[in-house]
């Protein structure tokens, strides 16, 4: 075979948004399956903001990606050429692909997940995929949401965002307030996603709206964000009330750690709970709650949007989207 790899590597750290000095395109020969592999071929790739974080040089989670190393990333192949009963080819497989054209899989450390017939690689992705669980299990076992609530999104027309205020709805909240950036981003997740209420953060007072959109105080705020919503959040807090810690986009281009909420004693006086949470402490529940997810999808309970960026030389204007607010949805780069 031969096939010529692209890829794209990390050139340089990053200060700020990934540009054209950050990361380099390369090609090589594509990699030559060994007994007991697979040879998969990239299709679509999943572009999400932690992979901004994992560019720095800084502890994590998961160690940063090094200079020269593919951009880390999550994404769905097809397997093209395969030497294991582990994959057939022709089967499409989920797993960590990186941003190139073809990836070994094998049934060790590089196994991948293969999608079940009449799952669309979008929603294997998004929905059923990390960001769905994301939101999944941030809602129900970290949040702890109960019915009654009164739930705030940020970030909620995201893929995650999005996907937790419909959750929450499912799991019995009384309302589900989402912020977002823009008149046609509020209408999206009211008129098609069945949030209750919209506060704009680009042209609305959020603190402001957060009052009267929740009069009694916060129970459960889903935070995607940080900065300054998250210090509006903690605000009106109710007692008792609870934030869960996805993530801080707002802050994922800054040079330096991130400023901590300047309001954060509001949790002592309303006796509240903040918790963050890693995806990757959940894996071996995965099924149960796509079980569960696929259930509400099928019944229409939950919808879930994607936004696709064509050619993997658009991989990096597709992750600056998601700090821009250029997108609506789950962010996908089709191969």
């Amino acid at each position: 075979m031969s096939e010529t790899n692209r890829r794209i590597v990390l050139a340089k750290r990053p200060s700020g948004l990934v540009d054209d000095e950050t990361v380099r395109l390369e090609s090589e020969p594509a990699p030559q399956p060994a007994d007991g592999e697979a040879l998969v071929k990239v299709r679509y790739l999943s572009i999400d903001p932690t992979i901004r974080t994992w560019m720095d040089d800084v502890p994590s989670y998961l160690p940063p990606i090094q200079i020269g190393e593919v951009i880390r990333s999550g994404g769905v192949g097809e397997v093209v050429e395969s030497r294991t009963d582990a994959y057939q080819p022709g089967q499409l497989l989920f797993g960590m692909t990186g941003w190139q054209d073809y990836v070994i899989a094998d049934a060790g450390e590089r196994a991948m997940t293969v999608l079940p017939e009449g799952v669309p690689p979008g929603v294997a992705i998004g929905i059923l995929g990390v960001t769905g669980m994301t939101a999944y299990f941030g809602i129900t076992d970290v949040g702890q949401v109960k019915e009654g609530d009164v739930v705030v999104i940020s970030g909620a027309a995201g893929a995650t965002g999005s996907a937790a205020g419909q959750i929450a709805k499912i799991k019995g909240a009384k309302k589900v307030v989402g912020i977002a950036g823009g008149a046609q981003k509020c209408a999206h997740i009211v008129d098609e996603l069945g949030f209750d209420e919209a506060i704009d953060y680009k042209n609305e007072d959020v603190a402001a709206r957060l009052r009267e959109a929740c009069p009694d105080g916060i129970d459960l705020y889903f935070d995607n964000v940080g900065g300054s919503i998250l210090n509006d959040c903690l605000a009106n807090l109710a007692q008792r009330g609870r934030v869960v810690l996805c993530g801080a986009i707002s802050t994922y281009n800054d040079d330096g750690p991130p400023v901590g909420p300047s309001n954060y004693l509001t949790l002592l006086v309303r006796r509240g709970r903040m918790e963050g949470f890693i995806i990757l402490d959940y894996l071996d529940r995965f099924p149960a709650a796509q079980m569960e997810m696929a259930g509400w999808i099928a019944e229409g309970k939950i919808k879930s949007t994607e936004h696709i960026v064509e050619g993997l030389e658009k991989a990096p204007d597709a992750l600056n989207l998601l700090f821009s607010g250029g997108n609506t949805g789950k962010v996908i780069v089709a191969l």
